[in-house]
């Protein structure tokens, strides 16, 4: 065990130094047949795309508008055929602009930079514009999906974002900076963004109510 760990740790350090070629690395590792260098390919692949996605988030801070990407995870799919056992990878990618429209994307490719950018082309076609009430959401909402329900809670300006790694960096790139969510349920990663897109995609303005009613207030 101390070993295999010695084995990740370097390979971990050596992606991360050697940014977008490390990627390359990490992709031979997980197709290599020793179980240690499985384990150290996909330590380093994950440290080597969260390193690329961070100046993107960096840049997006700078003002609203600009199109910003977070990474909430990369699965490795391994299919057996007749000639052997064929890897390939699944990106899941949150974007967003910071100001009212954010999507959900993901990717499959033979090549973890390939299935990033895929991702991130198929979040693209996929905007959603949500409604804001300052810098939270306009009312409590819950969103499902499969086993999966996140409930979000207005929060007084201030609060934060108080969820889970995945819920936040749906309403980070979506906008908002005070919300509380929670989590019900199945905690998979897939299902707890889609959830999560669920719940926004609900919202509504009050205009948009009082229309839907054929009121004016």
């Amino acid at each position: 065990m101390e070993d295999n760990k010695e084995i990740i740790e370097d390979i971990t350090a050596e992606v991360i130094a050697s940014g977008a070629d490390g990627l390359v690395s990490a992709d031979a590792l997980l197709k290599s047949d020793s179980k240690a260098h499985k384990t150290a390919g996909n330590d380093a692949a994950r440290a080597a795309a969260y390193k690329r996605a961070a100046p993107r988030e960096k840049r997006a801070e700078v003002g609203a508008g600009e199109i910003a990407s977070k990474l909430i995870g990369i699965n490795r799919i391994t299919k057996v055929t007749k000639g052997g056992r064929a890897l390939r990878f699944n990106a899941l990618v949150v974007v967003g602009d910071r100001a009212g429209r954010v999507a959900v994307g993901g990717g499959k490719a033979k090549e973890v930079t390939e299935a990033i950018r895929k991702a991130e082309a198929d979040a693209k076609k996929q905007f959603k514009t949500v409604p804001m009430r300052g810098t939270t959401i306009p009312h409590e909402v819950i969103g499902r999906f499969g086993t999966s329900k996140v409930k979000m809670i207005p929060a007084k300006e201030g609060s934060g974002l108080v969820a889970g790694i995945s819920v936040r960096a749906v309403l980070d790139l979506a906008g908002y900076k005070d919300v509380t969510a929670k989590c019900y349920g199945s905690t998979n990663s897939t299902n707890v963004v889609k959830a999560a897109m669920d719940a926004l995609v609900q919202l509504r303005t009050a205009e948009e109510i009082f229309a839907l009613r054929g009121k004016t207030k």
